[in-house]
This record gives structure tokens, C-alpha cells and sequence, in this order.
């Protein structure tokens, strides 16, 4: 094992023994290297003669660049858009993130967490926490409503042993019987990855402040019967609450402090909460218990991940975020697309509460998000789907067997009665034929 790994590995396993224990056989392997990085970060401070250790081409001190490209990007320079990121993202864009983090999430005030690491995107962040976290057959809890890439990323990609908690109850709420019911089966392994996702991707289901908690209590009645757990916060769709009953928080605020054997991560970015889903600027936080003394370790270990995988995060993409954030207008900017998301939100509800609906499907309850999901009565969910687009022009995501899934995010409010009318009328024809 390369010496700087074994350093990190010693001091995570002094400040927070769980969280060595909860590294994988690769992420104990894991280092950021003391190579043409570290050499070249010296050199940025010191060489004010020559730097010769840049691999950017240059010309009086500043990044060459092509004007065709350059010519695009009016309000920065080229060295704000062509030199590389650092493999952890741009220092001032993390300090920045984590300085709204806690804006957002204000019972995070005293709780100390790490300094976020700059993702290429939340699917990245989600790559990197698996290949730091899971081995081979370990466990991993997913809800039974879920984004299908958390299967390709832990379970295809790193071999876990995915396992489906119940998310809802038939009644409506979180299903927290359900979870504690599965959590419990695996405990006794010793080491549990558990995912949690609100506002839910297919659902669009968010958490009530009691349900936070109690799951929180759930975790650590689990803790403390010797179990380690990475418990995933994966925000990408953080902010768009649309209920009043609904936390206005992360869960991450109840775990990052939680218990010592619970290594909270936070998954969030720019993609959904500032409408850039192109620009892949995703963020990982971390939190335990007791284990701040270990972050800076965590850190270089997370960045060695990434200088090993894509080396760094597309610079331009996190001066863009970075600008937007300390835009004056930036804050009203997002309160204008939340207000137009929660009315189409309310449309829906509006146009659903027909009770003639019943007849074809039973919305699950749905309060955040860009999603709603459908239960079909009597047909199935990929017919269903196939039908709709090719004899009505309609795209919807069948889930499951007898679920669909409708982005209210991406259709007008003015079209949203039409749309269900639409669907209403396609599965009406099919469950008389």
C-alpha cells in the first residue's frame, strides 16, 4: 500500500474508527498523490520566475486559447474557463457551497462537516461514494421507488447486494415501519449502505419533520447494536418543497451528527437546484459524529477517487455556478422557477382530485419535485406507456409493472389538464379491450 494511503488511513482510523471500518478494499487504497499536482500547487505559490511545471499551454503568463471559443464566453477571460480545476473542484466555489449549505439547512449551525468535493454531476458523486464505501456483496438498502442508476452504480459497477425497502404506505406517509422492518434483517452484517432520496425520484415524495426524526432514531437504535452505516443523502432535487407540512431541511441535518457509527454524505448540486443540468457541477458533503479530525483525510482520499477516474471537474462549469451564487439576483432568480414548479405541482393535485381518475389509477402522494407517479389499475405500466406514444403523442417513464412516472417539471401548467385528460382517455380504451 503507497505510503501517503497508509497516512490517511491512520488518521481516519484515530479521529472516527467506524469510518475506517466502513471503506472499502479500494477506498483504504485511495490517496491524492504528491506528484505533478502537489508539484505544480507549489509552484503556483513560489516560482516567480518561471513555472515550468504547468501542462497548459501558455503565453505571457496567461492560458492560450482558441478565439472561436473564447469568443463565447464574454464576461470571463480564458484564465477563468481553460486551466484545469483542482481534482477536489475550485477551493472558493467549496467554501461557497457549503457556506449556502448551511444557510439552507440551518440546523446544521455547530455541526461540524467536511468541506464539500466537486462532482462531475450527482451520478459521479454516487460512482465515487461506491467505489470508497462498497465491496462486493455488501448491503446496500434502496427504496422500492427509486432511480434505476443507483442498481447500475452499486450493484452492476461495484457488485452490492441491493435490497428494496418499502418507501410508502398504502395510506399515504413514509413507510418508516417498513424500513425499520429490512434495516433490522441486516444489521447483523455489521456494515449497512442504506440511499435516501427526497425529494423521491420517481414519487416526488418529501419527508415531514417526524418522519426525519424517527428515521434518524432508526438509524441509531441500529448504531448502537454495532452497526456502521453510510447513509446517502442523494438531494439532487433539494429546495423544491412544495407543502408546508413537508422538512424544509435535508435528512442530512438530522445524520451528520447522529451517532459515530453513521457516516452521513450529502449528494446535491447545481443540476436541479440551480437549473443547470448540463453544466454537471455536483457536490459531496460528509458528516459524523466525533470524526471531523478526519474530514481533511476523507477529502484526499475522495479526491484521489476522482483524480483517478476523470481527474478533475470541468473548470468553466464551476466559474459559472460560482458567478450565478454571487449574482445579486440570484436568489430571486430561483424563487421565479420554484413558484412556476409549485403551480404546476398544484395543477396536478387540482386536476387529479376528479374522482372519475380512480377508475384508471391511484396517484402515490407526492409534495416536492419535478415528479408524480401514477398506480395503474389493471394494466400494465410499459403497455400503458407504448400506447400513449405511439397512438397519442404522450411520453410518460413506466417504473414498474404498474407504475408510471409524469415530470410535471417539463410540461406547461396550461397543458396540464390535457395531458391527464389524455391519459385518461388512452387507459380507459385499454381496459375495455
Amino acid at each position: 500500500m503507497n505510503p501517503l494511503a497508509v497516512e490517511l488511513n491512520d488518521t481516519i482510523q484515530n479521529e472516527a474508527p467506524a469510518l475506517f471500518r466502513l471503506l472499502s478494499e479500494l477506498g483504504r487504497e485511495l490517496y491524492f498523490p504528491k506528484g505533478i499536482l502537489t508539484q505544480t500547487a507549489e509552484a503556483n505559490q513560489k516560482a516567480h520566475r518561471y513555472n515550468a511545471t504547468i501542462g497548459e499551454a501558455r503565453a505571457e503568463g496567461h492560458a492560450m486559447g482558441l478565439p472561436s471559443i473564447l469568443r463565447h464566453f464574454t464576461e470571463l477571460d480564458a484564465d477563468e474557463v481553460l486551466p484545469y480545476a483542482p481534482s477536489a473542484g475550485r477551493a472558493d466555489l467549496r467554501v461557497a457551497w457549503r457556506e449556502e449549505l448551511r444557510e439552507k439547512n440551518p440546523s446544521l449551525s455547530g455541526v461540524a462537516v467536511s468541506l464539500p468535493v466537486v462532482t462531475c454531476g450527482i451520478t459521479h458523486g454516487l460512482s465515487t461514494i461506491a467505489d470508497m464505501f462498497c465491496d462486493p456483496g455488501d448491503v446496500l438498502l434502496v427504496p422500492d421507488k427509486l432511480w434505476g442508476n443507483y442498481l447500475l452504480v452499486f450493484g452492476v459497477k461495484r457488485g452490492a447486494e441491493a435490497v428494496r425497502y418499502p418507501l410508502l404506505r398504502l395510506e399515504g406517509g413514509l413507510d418508516l415501519e417498513g424500513f425499520e422492518r429490512v434495516l433490522r434483517q441486516h444489521t447483523p452484517r455489521g456494515k449497512v449502505l442504506v440511499l435516501f432520496n427526497f425529494p423521491n425520484n420517481p414519487t416526488g415524495y418529501s419527508l415531514t419533520p417526524s418522519e426525519a426524526d424517527r428515521l434518524c432514531e432508526v438509524l441509531v437504535a441500529a448504531a448502537e447494536s454495532g452497526c456502521d452505516i453510510v447513509a446517502m443523502c442523494d438531494d439532487a432535487y433539494f429546495g423544491l418543497f412544495f407543502d408546508e407540512a413537508v422538512l424544509k431541511e435535508s435528512l442530512f441535518t438530522r445524520l451528520a451528527a447522529a451517532h459515530p457509527r453513521i457516516l452521513a454524505v450529502k449528494l446535491d448540486g447545481a443540476s436541479k437546484e440551480d437549473f443547470a443540468w448540463g453544466l454537471r457541477v455536483g457536490f459531496l458533503t460528509y458528516g459524523i459524529a466525533g470524526g471531523a479530525g478526519a474530514y481533511e483525510a476523507l477529502e484526499k482520499k475522495t479526491a484521489g477517487c476522482i483524480r483517478g477516474t476523470i481527474s478533475n471537474s470541468s473548470n468553466v462549469a464551476q466559474q459559472l455556478v460560482l458567478r450565478a451564487m454571487k449574482d445579486p439576483a440570484y436568489k430571486a432568480q430561483k424563487e421565479e422557477k420554484f413558484a412556476l414548479l409549485r403551480r404546476r405541482a398544484e395543477k396536478v393535485r387540482e386536476v387529479l382530485a376528479d374522482p372519475k381518475f380512480t377508475r384508471v389509477w391511484r396517484p402515490y402522494p407526492f409534495n416536492s419535485g419535478y415528479f408524480m407517479c401514477l398506480r395503474l389499475e389493471h394494466l400494465n405500466a410499459e403497455a400503458f406507456r407504448l400506447r400513449l406514444l405511439e397512438e397519442y403523442g404522450v411520453g410518460v417513464i413506466s417504473t414498474s409493472d404498474t407504475d408510471v412516472r409524469v415530470a410535471h417539471s417539463s410540461v406547461d401548467e396550461k397543458d396540464i389538464p390535457d395531458l391527464y385528460e389524455v391519459m385518461f382517455e388512452c387507459a380507459l380504451r385499454m381496459q375495455g379491450e
